[in-house]
This record gives structure tokens, C-alpha cells and sequence, in this order.
């Protein structure tokens, strides 16, 4: 008996056991189709409507740089900011050409004031 479960034991060994079976998806059957990641025929990016995965990313990097303690704030504020943070050259250049007295409360208000759209909302 000792040798019938040897494999069972000792983890996987010549032949493996039938623990493992489960390891092994079934096929499909005749009459029904195969696994797929796109089913539409496209792959799905998770990205949310009317924006894609570069701007969904690019608008993350922003968030990385402006903490919430200067939101809401003007212009001076998030550039103090993002300098704080350490952000990259192009996120600073990016922030200056923001307009004076505007107060935003939000990164996806920073991120349309910069000429970028966000997420639409469905009805």
C-alpha cells in the first residue's frame, strides 16, 4: 500500500496522480464553442467608455504626482505639489500651461483642463 501512495506523499512523481486531474480543463463539447479571452473578437482593455488604456494610464501617472492634500486647489498649488512629489519635467511643463484662478477639485478636472477626455457617463 505504501507504494500506491507514494505519489500522494512524496508530491508529484513519474506518472503523476489523480489529485492532479483537476489541473486538466475539460474540452469543449461538439455543439458548444471553444474558451476565449475576446469574445467580442476584440480583446477588452478594461478601459472605461470614451477613454483608451494609454489615457486611462496617462491620467493615473498624473494622479500619482498630486496628492489629495492640494486638491482642491488653483494652478500654484498643484505645481507646488507636484514638484514636492518629484513628478517629471513633461507632468510640471504639462501643469504650467493650466490657467490662472482656476480652482479643480479633482484629478479628472486637472486632466480635461489639460485638453484630455474622461470617462463618459451612460443614461
Amino acid at each position: 500500500m505504501s507504494s500506491e501512495v507514494s505519489g500522494l506523499v512524496q508530491g508529484a512523481g513519474t506518472g503523476g496522480s489523480r489529485a492532479e486531474e483537476f489541473r486538466v480543463p475539460e474540452p469543449a463539447g461538439e455543439d458548444q464553442p471553444e474558451a476565449t479571452t475576446a469574445p467580442a473578437g476584440e480583446l477588452r482593455s478594461g478601459a472605461p467608455q470614451g477613454m483608451s488604456s494609454e489615457d486611462v494610464e496617462a491620467r493615473s501617472r498624473l494622479g500619482r504626482f498630486i496628492t489629495m492634500t492640494a486638491l482642491p486647489g488653483d494652478r500654484e498649488a498643484l505645481l507646488a505639489n507636484a514638484r514636492e512629489n518629484e513628478a517629471p519635467a513633461d507632468i510640471v511643463a504639462a501643469l504650467e500651461t493650466l490657467p490662472e484662478g482656476t480652482r479643480y477639485q479633482t484629478i479628472s478636472e486637472v486632466w480635461a483642463a489639460l485638453g484630455h477626455r474622461n470617462e463618459t457617463t451612460r443614461w
